[in-house]
């Protein structure tokens, strides 16, 4: 069976991507996906300690904390994104001029090759939810779908929890928990004992 047109995006898409990551050298591409992940851990363990600098801004708008705890995440991710940017840009930048430019661009290219094929492994995670049934025969007879699909399966496996919780609640903080307060708590209908 002859690929068909989804092969052709998927092909083309890995290419563009490898292109463009040989261009940039895998040592930028690395530390552009650390900084994002120093700038979203930041974020998340830091927003609490931020979040009632900001309430008093946000109230303007909204009297809801989750407003608050929002936008100091936001705040702490850009700027540590900034931070740690600048200076992963210094770091790479050396790399690139060295000895190791060559491996480092051709290794580029094959990160931003399965960085390619990932993001159509996503797309069509989303697209085989949004149309399950009844899809064009050059998406449904493509040689790629199978291994896409089942890059696409092992992505929600690490996305699922065995207790069933939303990934927002199991990202939250542990001190973060809710509990009614005394005024809150249920009042003993049960009939008092006769006698």
């Amino acid at each position: 069976m002859p690929i068909t047109l989804f092969d052709g995006i998927l092909i083309g898409l890995m290419l563009v991507s490898g292109v463009l990551a040989m261009i940039r050298g895998f040592s930028r591409e690395l530390l552009s996906v650390a900084s994002w992940a120093a700038a979203a851990f930041a974020a998340y363990k830091f927003y609490p300690s931020v979040s009632p600098m900001v309430a008093p801004y946000t109230a303007q708008i909204s009297s809801n904390k989750t407003i608050a705890d929002l936008a100091a995440a936001g705040i702490i991710f850009a700027v540590v994104l900034l931070v740690v940017s600048l200076i992963t840009m210094r770091i790479a930048d050396f790399i690139v001029d060295s000895r190791i430019g060559a491996l480092d661009r051709s290794l580029g290219f094959v990160f931003g090759a399965l960085r390619g094929a990932l993001l159509v492994a996503v797309a069509l995670l989303f697209y085989n939810w949004l149309v399950p049934d009844n899809q064009p025969g050059w998406v449904a007879n493509a040689k790629s779908k199978p291994v896409l699909e089942s890059i696409g399966g092992n992505i929600v496996q690490m996305l699922e929890d065995p207790d069933g919780r939303s990934l927002i609640e199991r990202f939250k903080p542990k001190g973060d928990q809710t509990t009614p307060s005394d005024g809150d708590a249920p009042e003993d209908t049960a009939p008092a004992p006769k006698g």
